[in-house]
């Protein structure tokens, strides 16, 4: 299989990643909850893959690291903590179904900043209109995951910075291929997923914390500190990690975020990038295809959306799957992406690299889509 679905999942993984998660499970038990060895182990690996992703954040504190499930576990906790009931917010238009239902559940105002695919300084603009006092936070994805579409997250921050409105950063699809420093941001909370650019396992994830936040916890229980206090503890990361944690995984995410580390984010950014410029490139060779994309790959990352006039998306990603391509179709849980991007009716198909995709990989899937096309 030629797997190219990285931006709901990283497949390939770095073999120190599987190998930490097979040394954790026969070595480790729970941190926080005894003196002996193996809890000691476990305790001294958290601690680890925290100031890992510190440090890879921009986080001179690496308490604020705080390990969910997941990403949208973490945009939860961070929507939760900052928008009441019923209240004002500015999100882009290009937002997660992660963002979107909890602000419904909340029966949030919701003013979205609308923009046309690849215009940075048009999304800019939408967001400074809309951001007025009333606002109670406004959220912003890193980069799309339907188009791979950058958004100019530092001069929105900035703006927030300015009227003191609280910024929410959804990094699921920049996380280890965009550099965000948090303290610089001065973004109150980061989520990103721990399984895809950071190329950890499912099941991990990772909540980073502005340094005045003491967030809502939504979930409550043992955290292995203050047992007798029946509320949470309120300082962090404790506050938002009762229960045993997903050690295993955990420690496959620290080697995941120091494979980032070792790599460099700029050299798998770029790599990405020119993976998926090749394929925009030939499969604009095929008339009835639409290839969304910018110029050069400006303002993208290696997440690349087609589709085939005519023809249904979910029916060329199923003959893609059958001839050993792992691609997604249809709307990727993001339909205000697809309505700003005007793909709502139809949905694309999606290519989404990693750093361990080829050249030769592209070149094959091109001429997959050659006979597909025929067929």
């Amino acid at each position: 299989m030629i797997y190219f679905d990285c931006a709901a999942t990283s497949f390939q993984k770095p073999t120190t990643v599987t190998a930490a998660m097979e040394h954790a499970l026969y070595t480790m038990t729970s941190p926080g909850r005894g003196g002996y060895e193996s809890a000691v182990q476990a305790a001294e690996t958290v601690y680890a893959c925290r100031e890992e992703a510190a440090q890879l954040f921009g986080l001179q504190d690496p308490s604020r690291v705080v390990f969910t499930f997941n990403a949208t576990h973490a945009l939860n906790i961070a929507i939760k903590s900052l928008v009441p009931h019923g209240g004002s917010v500015v999100i882009s238009g290009y937002e997660h179904n992660a963002v979107t239902r909890p602000l419904c559940k909340l029966k949030a105002k919701i003013y979205t900043a609308h923009s046309p695919l690849f215009h940075p300084e048009e999304s800019l603009f939408s967001f400074d209109a809309q951001i007025r006092p009333e606002i109670c936070a406004v959220i912003c994805n890193l980069v799309s995951n339907v188009f791979g579409f950058i958004q100019p997250i530092e001069e929105i921050a900035a703006i927030c910075k300015n009227r003191n409105i609280p910024l929410i950063i959804d990094a699921s699809q920049g996380a280890g291929v965009i550099p965000l420093n948090m303290d610089q941001l001065g973004a109150s909370f980061i989520a990103a997923p721990g399984h895809k650019g950071l190329y950890g396992p499912q099941g991990t994830g990772i909540l980073l914390c502005g340094e005045d936040i003491m967030p809502e916890s939504i979930l409550e229980g043992g955290t292995g500190s203050i047992s007798l206090q029946q509320s949470m503890p309120e300082f962090l990361p404790d506050r938002l990690e009762a229960g045993t944690p997903n050690i295993i995984g955990i420690a496959g995410l620290l080697e995941g975020i120091r494979y980032v580390h070792q790599k460099g984010l700029l050299k798998i950014y770029k790599k990405e990038r020119s993976l998926a410029a090749i394929a925009a490139a030939g499969l604009r060779e095929f008339p009835t295809v639409d290839v969304f994309s910018s110029p050069e790959l400006q303002d993208q990352t290696g997440v690349l959306s087609f589709r085939v006039k005519g023809r249904d998306c979910e029916e060329i990603a199923s003959i893609l799957g059958d001839l050993g391509f792992a691609v997604r179709a249809g709307l990727h849980c993001a339909p205000l992406a697809h309505f700003s991007g005007g793909t709502l009716e139809s949905g694309t198909v999606r290519l989404s690299f990693s750093d361990f995709n080829t050249e030769e990989e592209v070149k094959e899937f091109l001429d997959a889509m050659c006979r597909v096309l025929m067929g």
